[in-house]
């Protein structure tokens, strides 16, 4: 039944990022019918990072007090009315109102799959159960740009906001049933005497909270650019139509999800051979760093689309087990009464570069090129890399003695 809910959760991150990426998908018709400009669709982009950005704190506060089941079902049910109010949007403003409501409620869902695998799996299974999770953004990603595409073509790009929207609503009942299990497949925990309130203010006073902010800050916005940005980059700055660029954006995406459960079980797999808990997940982290960073510099660089489409799945890929194993150090290192709020905050570091690289990435491609964007983006892994190295330092338990008094 574990498993089960770890595929449940995967299923509802499938639902969210094809819910996240019918705006990136169907970009290029509303540049023709709405003549955004590159700036403009950043500011629609901004709004939802925005949005991602304030409500981390609240949301992993929420769950953490009223629990995974009905926490979740909450929000799900928030940002897909949210997604499927924008089939009558008809602007930048509206857009980027009901883009904002989206991103409040969705930054929940990721807190809430942390929350719900750091309570019933253990350490060796952590990495590869969040890596199961994720992949729902895999399968997401994946099916999104051709569904989308033939959603738009055939019924209008308003009816691609609307049915990913029903999915997400037909979920929630599901996983309402399913999820009374939780409770019981908790697993006993060391006892630690951890103190039950330990508050988001002395979170913030240990070193080990800034490692993981930056960690996440410095790869996870990756994943945003790649999700919004990369269709575009294809059809405009490749000059593709719609159609191929639907086949290489999966071929992306699906090359780099494989990163998710792959670079779950490389770590899971280290820790069975005998390898301990931080050795394993650094050298994992360092694989997803060199992936990362060697990708999202070299896909601008080649000549056909096909094969910086292929590059771009490298990046994606090293990016995806960069962002599963910040999540499986959160589980490592902090009580599990903490994981949601934890996550939360690590959400509003990465939603304050993803709002800055957005804005960014409009201005540049509008008044140069893809090429400054792309290199700058490749640096961001290694300084997520360095924050593990001396931030973080040890991937294990904190004592109540250093939640209690950080250093």
């Amino acid at each position: 039944m574990a498993w089960w809910l770890a595929i449940l959760l995967g299923t509802s991150l499938t639902i969210n990022f094809i819910d996240r990426l019918v705006l990136a998908t169907v970009a290029p018709m509303l540049f023709r019918q709405l003549h955004l400009t590159a700036s403009e669709y950043s500011y629609i982009v901004f709004a939802f990072m925005l949005g991602m950005t304030l409500g981390q704190i609240p949301a992993g506060a929420w769950i953490d007090q009223v629990g995974v089941r009905a926490g979740l079902a909450s929000i799900f049910a928030g940002w897909s009315f949210s997604n499927m109010a924008q089939t009558v949007a008809e602007s930048v403003a509206s857009f980027s109102g009901l883009r904002f409501l989206m991103g409040v409620f969705e930054c929940g869902n990721y807190s809430a799959g942390v929350k719900n695998v750091g309570e019933i799996f253990p350490s060796d299974q952590t990495a590869l159960a969040l890596g199961l999770f994720n992949s729902g953004s895999l399968l997401g990603s994946v099916v999104a740009p051709p569904l989308v595409v033939y959603v738009a073509h055939r019924f209008g790009w308003r009816s691609a906001f609307l049915l990913p929207s029903l999915a997400g609503l037909v979920w929630i009942p599901l996983w309402l049933q399913s999820s009374r299990a939780i409770a019981r497949l908790r697993l006993p925990k060391p006892a630690t005497g951890a103190p039950e309130k330990i508050t988001v203010s002395r979170l913030l006073r240990l070193r080990q909270t800034w490692g993981v902010i930056l960690m996440r800050a410095l790869s996870g916005p990756l994943s945003q650019f790649y999700w919004y940005w990369l269709p575009l980059y294809l059809v405009r700055g490749r000059g593709l139509t719609m159609t191929a660029m639907a086949g290489l954006a999966s071929l992306s995406y699906f090359v780099g999800g494989v990163g998710q459960i792959g670079g779950g079980y490389i770590s899971g797999f280290l820790i069975h051979r005998g390898w301990q808990v931080d050795r394993a997940r650094k050298s994992t982290y360092a694989l997803g760093t060199a992936l990362a960073a060697l990708g999202t510099l070299l896909a601008p660089l080649t000549r056909s689309s096909f094969d910086a489409a292929l590059v771009a799945g490298m990046g994606i890929f090293g990016v995806n087990v960069m962002s599963n194993h910040v999540i499986a150090v959160i589980t490592d290192v902090f009580p599990d009464s903490t994981l949601a709020r934890v996550t939360g905050i690590t959400g509003v570091g990465e939603g304050i570069i993803d709002m800055a690289m957005t804005l960014f990435t409009g201005v540049v491609v509008m008044r140069f090129s893809w090429f400054p964007v792309f290199a700058a983006a490749a640096v961001m892994p290694l300084g997520s890399f360095a924050a593990l190295l001396f931030y973080v330092r040890r991937c294990r338990s904190l004592t109540p003695e250093e939640l209690l008094s950080p250093a």
